[in-house]
């Protein structure tokens, strides 16, 4: 039985993690922060219902020493996920992150901890990613286009920047870029290495993506669709259950579905 903490637990992720984790018999939730409602029961805050319905939330993460949790899950805010990366490896409590739009640390490789930082929990999202990087090596002409909530904080998305990244890496010379209007800077959307990504941000998206490829004669589209919070948590628990056996640095789900 891993013993996990939630920080963020009242957030729109942090709930839906602490509902997984509660479902699982392999896990138990033992440890919640949240500076919004420290002091409230899960139960009181979230409306959880099981075992930890009664674990009383914290606004600090000692907390999580006091309550002996081996792994944190973080969705929180780019500006506090490298604190809390940070404070885990001090305090040797494994950390999963759900976190984007920071950058990552490169000593995080070498912390005897488990440190799993996803850009997308997806098991589709990752699948998605990685049919892009092999399609780039034959059709090396791409773009990507991202859609999510307008309460989301950054832009591009992290799975974009990601996507992005693997395709530039994996076609290797980029193609010549088509022509622009300089009068509208911005309609081509973001460079990333070469790969333009374009951002959508409107109520009523979750987390949407998708690639489009070109060539002679052809294009292919690659496409993932999050309809609703809970198809990142079989990722989450997946990183869970991984992170103590992991120590070091580990970016993105393919490692852990066997993609790489």
């Amino acid at each position: 039985m891993i013993r996990v903490g939630v920080v963020g637990a009242t957030g729109r992720m942090g709930r839906e993690v602490c509902g997984a984790v509660e479902a699982d018999p392999d896990l138990t939730l033992v440890a919640g922060v949240s500076r919004s409602a420290a002091g409230s029961t899960l139960a009181a805050a979230i409306g959880l219902e099981g075992d930890a319905a009664e674990v009383i939330l914290s606004d600090r993460l000692e907390s999580l020493t006091d309550s002996s949790t081996e792994v944190l899950v973080d969705f929180t805010a780019p500006s506090h996920a490298p604190d809390h990366i940070a404070w885990c490896i001090a305090n040797g409590v494994h950390v999963v992150v759900g976190t984007t739009g920071f950058e990552i640390d490169e000593a995080w490789r070498e912390a005897p901890i488990g440190v799993i930082v996803a850009p997308n929990f997806a098991i589709g999202a990752a699948l998605l990613m990685r049919f892009a990087e092999q399609a780039a090596r034959h059709l090396p002409s791409a773009e990507v286009i991202e859609l999510h909530h307008d309460r989301k904080l950054d832009a591009p998305s992290g799975t974009a920047l990601f996507t992005a990244g693997r395709i530039a890496a994996a076609r290797g010379e980029a193609p010549e870029p088509p022509a622009g209007d300089e009068g509208h800077p911005g309609a081509r959307g973001a460079d990333i290495g070469g790969v333009r990504v374009h951002s959508v941000r409107l109520p009523g998206l979750v987390a949407h993506q998708e690639v489009l490829f070109g060539g002679r004669g052809q294009t292919l589209a690659i496409r993932h669709d999050s309809t609703d919070r809970t198809s990142f948590m079989p990722g989450v628990v997946l990183a869970i259950k991984a992170a103590p056996n992991r120590p070091g640095l580990t970016i993105g789900l393919d490692p852990l579905l066997d993609l790489s």
